[in-house]
């Protein structure tokens, strides 16, 4: 295969907006489209090799598989393994037991399916703390260099035009399928790699025309691409959904340079000038080391990152990618230091070795004894601990005689954190849980009103996580004080967006500390108060904050949040009679019947 000065230039395009957009530049707010330009990339160049082995009959399945494992393994394996101490010291129990599971799933070249399982979306606060997380991109990468070369090498008899035909085929699909899942779940379809595959394929067809019919000369056509893909960079931002229809710009730009930017083109002579070059030689590498640099240096600090830290990290992580380029990734690609053999056993090994120290991880529960002694975390046979670095199981803490009940609370999980400051407060107390997961659903549901309206004498508590912003709240209001029933919207809370820098106090530092809670979660709770009448609203965050500061740990140290947004016991201990000090939960108590 001819090298193509032009497609390292490429990649350098691709990784920079990454590293610039992860790191906080707002001017790259579509930074992450240099993962769809890699993608392209990828296909097209994987395509090219594996063509060129079946029309001169010399495909080997296995020499296709070590060409990958020499490219993409040693590095990985390597910022894998200078990860795991920094975890170890900086991170809580929580987040190290999930860095556990994504070394065990990177391993395993499976780490978008663990994302779809245990991640809200892409764009969740907490994903930035997550080192591991852009390993994403390269699972469904090798799940595509899994499947792909056998397709090619099952259909490749039908002949080129066919293989061309069916390729196009089931990209279209695959585009069709992206494009009709982020509208029913924007999570799952950002990591799948069926909603991915038709980028990946996009690169394959452009490998067919290249190959067979050359890199064609367009000036027009590769400025065009490259417009396409500055456009992306700098237009898209994180509601832009992907991928998506919208994800036709940037993938399509980076198609239009594989098939016109020719070496004496405009595009593909500034493409090709030094620095652009360089850094994609070394793209592979800083791509691997830029999250987990950027998510230890915000775990390490309590406050956010400020400009002169994201310049810094970048200047790190350049540094890390040319060291690793030179000592590992280049090392490993020469035959002559590394046999086939010796290949495929150190990554079997490697692969052995991450695992176990993954699984070590997450059966743990994170190693809670590098920071807590036993008194301090207890352990429970319940599948949700009770901890004071866990969530209090319901079973354990809330027993409700569902007869007679004075109190209904409603809501999503933060409903049951109220249950448990209720239970805590009044073991006596009866009352019923109704989990529900949507707010809109369940407070304008008509049955809701009519339930409302045969209550007599009882309560109702609302919790959700997202707040209140229903439009029917004034109807819930106006039919709950016909009947004389209490209604209280219960405000979102939060503990912070990182809580990771308590692992490095010692007990007697962690006495009574704050921290302010995520903007986000500070403007749902303005919003819903002023949208609610005071005497049907309460604020987590009004009342307990001090100069927006709000309390993480009590008097002994002890975490009031695991996961930044439920309560510990130690938490439910700490608020539960602090919250029912509030007039209008009073008036709840007092209109309850016992």
């Amino acid at each position: 295969m001819r090298y193509r000065s032009e497609i390292d230039g490429l990649r350098s395009i691709a990784v920079v907006p990454v590293i610039l957009f992860h790191a906080g530049f707002e001017l790259f707010s579509g930074g992450f489209v240099g993962v769809d330009i890699f993608f392209v990339i990828s296909g097209y160049l994987i395509t090219v090799i594996l063509i060129e082995d079946l029309e001169n009959k010399r495909f080997s399945i296995i020499g296709f598989y070590e060409r990958r494992a020499r490219r993409l393994l040693p590095a990985l394996f390597f910022v894998m393994l200078v990860s795991i101490p920094f975890a170890w010291l900086w991170m809580l129990p929580d987040p190290l037991e999930n860095f556990g599971q994504s070394l065990v799933s990177t391993s395993l070249f499976s780490n978008n399916i663990l994302l779809i399982l245990t991640s809200a979306d892409y764009w969740e606060i907490k994903a930035i703390y997550k080192p591991l997380l852009h390993t994403w991109s390269l699972a469904v990468e090798e799940q595509y260099y899994i499947i792909f070369p056998i397709f090619l090498l099952a259909t490749w008899s039908l002949g080129r035009k066919k293989v061309l035909w069916l390729i196009f085929i089931i990209a279209a699909f695959s585009l069709l399928l992206s494009e009709y899942g982020w509208r029913k779940d924007i999570n799952s379809n950002f990591y799948s790699t069926p909603a991915r595959a038709w980028e990946l394929l996009a690169g394959s067809i452009g490998a067919f025309c290249v190959y067979y019919k050359g890199v064609q000369k367009n000036n027009l056509l590769a400025l065009l691409g490259v417009t396409a893909i500055i456009f992306s960079i700098f237009v898209y931002d994180e509601k832009t959904p992907f991928p998506s229809l919208y994800t036709l710009v940037p993938v399509l730009g980076s198609l239009l340079l594989v098939l016109y930017a020719e070496k004496n083109t405009f595009v593909a002579k500034i493409l090709s000038i030094k620095i652009f070059v360089g850094i994609g030689l070394i793209s592979y590498s800083l791509y691997l080391w830029h999250q987990p640099v950027l998510a230890f240096a915000r775990i390490y600090q309590q406050e956010s990152l400020t400009f002169f830290d994201s310049y810094i990290i970048v200047m790190l992580t350049f540094f890390l990618a040319i060291f690793t380029w030179k000592f590992v990734e280049s090392p490993f690609r020469n035959k002559a230091n590394y046999s086939s053999s010796r290949i495929f056993g150190l990554s079997a090994l490697m692969i052995i070795i991450l695992s176990l120290i993954g699984l070590y991880l997450e059966r743990s529960n994170g190693a809670p004894q590098r920071i807590f002694t036993d008194s301090e975390y207890q352990r429970s046979s319940h599948e949700i601990k009770i901890t004071q670095l866990k969530r209090v199981a319901f079973d354990q803490a809330v027993k409700p005689d569902t007869s007679n009940t004075g109190i209904y609370i409603m809501g999503d999980s933060f409903a049951q954190d109220v249950a448990y400051l209720l239970s805590y407060h009044d073991p006596e107390i009866k009352f019923t849980l109704l989990e529900s997961k949507s707010a809109i659903e369940t407070i304008c549901d008509s049955k809701l009103m009519s339930k409302i309206e045969a209550l007599k004498g009882s309560s109702i508590l609302f919790a959700y996580d997202e707040g209140f912003n229903v439009p029917c709240i004034e109807d819930v209001i106006t039919s709950a004080k016909k009947k004389n029933i209490k209604v209280i919207f219960i405000g979102t809370k939060h503990f912070g967006i990182n809580m990771n820098w308590l692992a490095r106090k010692k007990l007697n530092e962690r006495s009574l500390l704050c921290q302010s809670p995520a903007y986000e979660k500070i403007n749902i709770d303005l919003r819903d108060s002023n949208a609610i009448p005071q005497e049907n609203y309460f604020s987590f965050i009004k009342t307990f904050s001090d100069n927006n500061c709000f309390p993480i740990t009590n008097s002994k140290g002890e975490l009031l949040s695991s996961d930044r947004q439920h309560f510990t016991i130690a938490g439910v201990e700490y608020f539960s009679n602090l919250f029912f000090l509030n007039t209008n939960l009073q008036a709840v108590l007092n209109n309850s019947n016992k």
